[in-house]
């Protein structure tokens, strides 16, 4: 990495102490994780904590998505100002929001932030707007960052564009479906493995509950992050594609049309209205026991088992994504994850690159991914594979095989080319008039193939 941010000039041994103090520090926050990994010697760690990571003075403004905000001002603040004595001040905005900032705030020539955590589906997009610095290089300098360790379902889809690398893989996203076990159990059911019983035992709960539960919750704004899971999921588990290999859209295929025919027969017994139904609704009316089924992100678990917040715990499971048809390979749809990247327009570039490497390394990243309601899931295989990350997914409780299954398998990744954001919204615009009934799921496909590829 090149020197560090110039800084106003001190005495030899006023940098002595303050770099001892500043090893000490990076020693105390590290050594959960050094425990829990069992590999790291104090001395890499000191080392890796030494000149290069001195940034007193040095301001680091970051854009992220607003479920991070917590992480960062609570956590990596903190960590960050303890470790380089520089400050980091963090900005959230809505995902709706998000690419816009970004781009904006680039070719405005504003350049307010060093660096962006983007959501890897409008990667293509930021990267071609000359928002993000090409990393290529300097990650091939970079011996002690360890790609390899990255998981590898990951690390391409959220940094690779037109082969060149824009940012390290930071939050490693998945959906499973959350049952409620009462629920269920009232009604005789088992947690479902197609896509069939899923909406069977939707029905049949709904029919049951007469308005006071329902048997599932659909996302339907329609918003690629919001309604663009529930299909995706429902396409993956009958074995479909958005896209060919060449990039063309397969919204027409068996598949496609059977998973967008799902969310129009599931609509009627989800908690109403489904195309005005969002994320926070989801988790809400799942945590207060109103829902017995919910496709949701993994993290979403330690928010269910919270006393606080939920009022079923004790009383919630996990399992994988439903299968459809005759279809029996398991993918897991890449539905969000984030990359960490450094702006165009940032004038700390090297404290944004060494902000972006310590905060997806190793040491980092199993204490982010641990901490309490932690929204970080696993970007590494020493994350993933360390004792103190699955005795923090078994306290949920969720299965850790389900977990660790999602995160190194074959991934469905989504399109992330330039034009692909706006592809995705107009396919679930398309679903949306689907679900409420005012056309058909074979239109709403048509509809959206043919404009995909206008």
């Amino acid at each position: 990495m090149s020197s560090p941010h110039p800084r106003t000039p001190t005495s030899a041994a006023g940098r002595s102490r303050r770099s001892v103090l500043r090893q000490a520090a990076s020693l105390a926050l590290l050594g959960p994780a050094l425990t829990a990994l069992g590999g790291t010697s104090a001395a890499a760690a000191t080392a890796s904590a030494g000149a290069s990571l001195d940034f007193e003075g040095v301001t680091l403004k970051v854009l992220c998505n607003t479920p991070h905000l917590t992480m960062y001002t609570n956590f990596l603040a903190p960590a960050w100002q303890q470790l380089t004595g520089g400050t980091l001040q963090t900005t959230a905005v809505n995902y709706t929001q998000l690419a816009g900032t970004i781009i904006q705030d680039v070719q405005s020539g504003t350049g307010e932030f060093d660096c962006f955590d983007y959501y890897y589906y409008l990667l293509g997009e930021i990267a071609h707007a000359g928002a993000l610095v090409d990393l290529t290089s300097w990650i091939a300098t970079q011996r002690d960052l360890d790609t390899s360790d990255f998981l590898q379902s990951r690390y391409d889809p959220y940094t690779l564009y037109r082969h060149q690398r824009y940012g390290l893989p930071y939050d490693g996203d998945q959906h499973l479906v959350f049952y409620n076990q009462e629920l269920l159990g009232t009604y005789g059911l088992k947690p479902p493995t197609t896509w069939d019983e899923y909406d069977a035992a939707a029905k049949t709960i709904t029919e049951g509950g007469g308005g006071a539960y329902y048997g599932a919750v659909v996302t339907g704004e329609p918003d690629p992050i919001v309604l663009g899971p529930p299909f995706i999921n429902r396409l993956v588990g009958y074995g479909g594609d958005l896209v060919d290999r060449s990039g063309r859209p397969t919204l027409t295929t068996d598949a496609a049309l059977a998973a967008a025919q799902h969310l129009i027969d599931i609509a009627p017994y989800a908690v109403p209205t489904p195309t005005s139904t969002g994320l926070g609704t989801a988790t809400t009316s799942f945590m207060a026991g109103q829902a017995a089924l919910v496709e949701t992100w993994a993290d979403e678990a330690h928010r269910f088992a919270d006393p606080t917040q939920s009022k079923i715990v004790g009383k919630f499971g996990a399992t994988a994504l439903p299968l459809g048809g005759g279809n029996t390979r398991r993918r897991t749809p890449l539905d969000g994850g984030y990359g960490l990247g450094v702006s165009a327009a940032s004038k700390n570039r090297d404290a944004a690159l060494a902000f972006i490497k310590w905060a997806t390394g190793t040491d980092e990243m199993l204490l982010e991914t641990t901490q309490k309601n932690s929204a970080i899931d696993p970007n590494r295989g020493s994350v993933l594979n360390s004792s103190a990350y699955s005795a923090y997914v078994a306290s949920a409780p969720v299965p850790f095989d389900l977990i660790r299954a999602g995160l190194v398998g074959t991934p469905m990744v989504w399109p992330n080319g330039p034009a692909d954001p706006a592809n995705l919204q107009g396919l679930v615009n398309q679903l949306a008039l689907a679900i409420e009934g005012k056309q058909s799921a074979g239109t709403a496909l048509q509809n959206a193939q043919q404009a995909w590829t206008s």
